[in-house]
């Protein structure tokens, strides 16, 4: 359900964005979308396809650019993409890190016409 309620406010930010330029049709949108966020482009695709019928996006095409995953050592402070999702540090062996990156799921820009 999580992933409706994205993807539904990510078109209401687009419908917003293209009716404040007075735009009749959205023909692209770009999101970001963090490598650790439990969704899939496919899953996304679908939703949006779904809750955009019929309005100013329908149709559109949708962009999505993968954010790669960032973590930092809590116990020595090294930077690492986590391996896999598995979050060892590979310079101390220590568990658990701050996740810089990789959580990201918004709209970057889009397209009107």
């Amino acid at each position: 359900m999580r992933e409706r309620e994205a993807v539904q406010t990510i078109l209401e930010k687009a419908i917003q964005q293209a009716n404040a330029k007075k735009a009749g049709h959205i023909t692209r949108l770009q999101l970001a979308m963090g490598e650790l966020v439990d969704y899939t482009s496919e899953s996304i695709q679908s939703r949006f396809d779904e809750l955009s019928r019929g309005t100013i996006a329908d149709g559109a095409k949708l962009e999505i650019r993968l954010v790669r995953a960032e973590v930092q050592c809590m116990a020595c402070f090294t930077k690492y993409h986590p391996n896999e999702g598995d979050i060892v540090c590979p310079n101390c062996g220590a568990m658990g890190a701050k996740i810089l990156t990789g959580e990201e799921f918004f709209l970057e820009s889009t397209e009107t016409d």
